[in-house]
């Protein structure tokens, strides 16, 4: 696979958080394999048809349109970067169509949901420091709209408990500060009490670790939602929520899109439609002639 320059590519991604050069990375690899099964061992060797197979095996698979989308979009980023370092002479992606993904959100926690991540009552057999981490973890996630990438980013450094805000890292290495709420203040205090008996020296400056005392990773963090949440959630589900409480409170789209860390408002906009939808529903759930 060294015939590939896999390392090399995602080296040039510097403009790139580290979770997305990862995953180009990865989705590379998978179809480096595939090819290879193919008797195709260069990357020279992929022609347009070799994409539209892969695209069809993908799809046989019943791998999810947007990871489909995401999976050939890898690819052909690697290839634009491997023409113009002169590994290869043309772009077999180049005319090659990929079905659009759903577009579909996670849905958003209700005060039942909420309560159940935020309020629930300690377990009399968890340890105090990780009911304080989580706490302090999902607080965060929830009551700054962060990405999980960018909540494992923070070091103790970043959060400011007197302004209530916090400075993150986002896509494309842009930084950008956001408001802490009350309760993840409060929560945030607690955790830097005993912060220094879990953190292990050689993290450094690292905000949150996992058990065994490393920085924590989306991994870690998946696991804290899916042992505090009454029902099955994943960790984006608390952004997503965020922004839509906001926008349904009447929050200025632009202010939740500055929040969120979207370069392009109309991502921002995603969220105005489902909240169009949460109104239109309490509408005809309330209103005696709706």
């Amino acid at each position: 696979m060294d015939s590939w320059r896999i390392d090399d590519f995602a080296s040039a991604l510097t403009s790139l958080s580290a979770n997305t050069v990862a995953s180009y990375a990865s989705d590379l690899r998978s179809f480096a394999r595939w090819c290879a099964r193919g008797e195709l061992h260069e990357p020279g060797q992929v022609q347009r048809s070799t994409i539209r197979r892969y695209l069809a095996h993908l799809t046989t698979r019943q791998f999810a349109r947007r990871t489909i989308a995401r999976k050939i979009a890898s690819i052909r980023r690697y290839y634009k970067w491997l023409v113009q370092a002169g590994g290869a002479t043309s772009d077999p992606t180049s005319g090659v169509t990929v079905p659009a993904g759903d577009g579909r959100l996670p849905r958003v926690l209700d005060h039942r949901e909420l309560a159940g991540l935020l309020d629930a009552a300690p377990d009399t057999d968890e340890p105090l420091w990780r009911r304080r981490r989580d706490d302090a973890v999902l607080e965060v996630l929830y009551g700054s709209g962060v990405r999980v990438g960018e909540l494992c980013g923070l070091d103790v450094a970043s959060v400011a408990l007197d302004a209530a805000a916090a400075t993150v890292w986002g896509k494309g290495s842009k930084q950008r500060r956001v408001p802490l709420s009350g309760p993840a203040v409060a929560a945030l205090r607690n955790w830097l009490e005993i912060r220094v008996d879990v953190v292990a020296p050689e993290q450094g400056d690292a905000l949150f670790a996992n058990e065994r005392g490393k920085r924590l990773a989306p991994r870690d963090v998946r696991r804290i939602v899916d042992r505090r949440s009454p029902t099955p959630t994943h960790p984006h589900a608390l952004r997503h929520s965020f922004a839509t409480h906001l926008l349904d409170g009447g929050a200025d789209l632009r202010a939740v899109q500055e929040l969120l860390g979207h370069s392009d408002v109309a991502t921002t906009q995603r969220y105005t439609h489902v909240s169009r939808e949460r109104l239109s529903a309490a509408y005809r759930e309330a209103h005696p002639r709706a």
